[in-house]
């Protein structure tokens, strides 16, 4: 659980909500006209913009800002040292009764490609292709739910501008003005909060998680070609450690 997105979304909602209640109740900023605007015009013009597929799938998306199960990178690097110096004892083979209980595919796949005994370079083009592919979903992901953060905004605009024309064609009419201008004025309000506290700080949550994941891949694959070629533990302790800032190092006993 990221406690971070947990933390940051129940602060910010509750603190609209506090303001709210010290000056009025909650039930009038409550407009199903306008929340049909905001969240259905949002959702229709994003599956204009695309496919269907990336639209549903922006759910299991979202998720990931409020989940994470990556590795620590100190975890990884006491994991490779352990791996180098059983390849140095036993042999490469050795590690093949280790594959079938590690939970992380790409570090699976990568150990399996240096047992079976493919050369460093062919390892290398593999995973880094996992790597590009990777990121490609993973921007993929986090553009979907920034065009959610563009188009909500923009849609409370279109449902401001319905609710002025209605409340205008009205304006004979005392008693219809205040629901116009409530449907103008919420779909606004509606529109602003989905963006700027859901959307938008959700892609650059999703950007920052991408960012940590390709790195950890990165030193897996830094990890795996270093066994691969027979290098020392110690010098697969330091390769690894510099892809981590100097207080997260590893220091060896």
């Amino acid at each position: 659980m990221d406690l971070g997105t947990v933390i940051g979304i129940v602060l910010s909602f509750g603190l609209v909500l506090a303001a709210i209640l010290t000056g009025s109740s909650l039930i009038i900023f409550i407009s199903v006209p306008s929340f049909l605007i905001v969240v259905g015009g949002t959702l229709g013009a994003a599956m204009v913009n695309y496919p269907v597929s990336y639209v549903i799938g922006v759910i299991g998306v979202i998720k990931n800002t409020f989940f994470s199960n990556l590795e620590s990178p100190v975890d990884v690097i006491e994991r490779f040292k352990d791996y180098a110096n059983r390849a140095r004892r036993e042999g490469i083979l050795s590690l093949e009764p280790l594959i079938k209980d590690i939970d992380d595919e790409y570090m699976r796949k990568g150990l399996q490609l240096t047992v079976d005994g493919l050369e460093p370079q062919t390892i290398q083009e593999i995973l880094e292709t996992e790597i590009s592919y990777l990121s490609e979903r993973h921007q993929t992901g986090a553009d979907v739910v920034a065009v959610l953060g563009t188009l909500a905004p923009a849609m409370g605009m279109i449902g401001t501008v319905v609710g002025l024309v209605q409340m205008l064609q009205t304006m004979s009419d005392p008693s219809t003005i205040g629901p116009a201008m409530a449907v103008a004025l919420l779909t606004t309000l509606y529109g602003a909060i989905l963006a700027n506290l859901v959307f938008n700080p959700m892609s650059g949550k999703l950007k920052a998680r991408s960012k940590e994941e390709i790195l950890l891949r990165e030193m897996i694959m830094e990890g795996i070609l270093s066994i691969s070629k027979g290098e020392n533990p110690r010098i697969i302790e330091e390769k690894l450690n510099s892809y981590l800032p100097p207080k997260d190092r590893v220091v060896s006993e």
